[in-house]
């Protein structure tokens, strides 16, 4: 597992840096979408999660759910498009999971993806993503997970 100034970067998923999104391949073709670490904890403390629902399609670039904290309200864009499959509502009904483990239990949404082996090529292999992130945390003069 990489990390990087105190965040924790797995190295099985990948991830769009700019975005602060991790995608996980699924055995069923499909994708289980969450934010980072870093994401979680430039927030703050979540206190809700709406994801878009079961059926609705996502389009690249836009949001798959609208995160919300203390501090800030936003959208998790993806850079793949789809139908959501699948929500987690263990996250909806207790969003501070996505601060306390954002890559096991604090997942967004799983995501029957369009186009994704061409999209992929354009993010950050796990095994890559040190330099990337620690470059965006310089560039955004984020000191880091507590």
């Amino acid at each position: 597992m990489a990390v990087v100034r105190g965040c924790n970067l797995p190295e099985d998923r990948v991830y769009d840096v700019e975005n602060h999104i991790w995608f996980q391949e699924l055995d069923d073709g499909n994708l289980r979408i969450g934010m980072t670490a870093v994401a979680a904890a430039l927030a703050g403390q979540l206190v809700a999660v709406t994801p878009k629902k079961v059926g609705r399609s996502v389009k690249p670039g836009k949001s798959c759910a609208t995160v919300e904290s203390g501090k800030w309200v936003g959208p998790a864009k993806l850079a793949v498009g789809g139908d959501i499959v699948a929500i987690n509502e263990v996250l909806v009904a207790k969003p501070n999971i996505a601060n306390t483990d954002p890559y096991v239990e604090g997942w967004l949404v799983i995501l029957a993806p369009e186009g994704w082996e061409e999209v992929k090529l354009t993010l950050t292999p796990g095994p890559e993503v040190a330099a990337p992130y620690e470059a965006k945390m310089a560039a955004d003069g984020f000191e880091g997970c507590s």
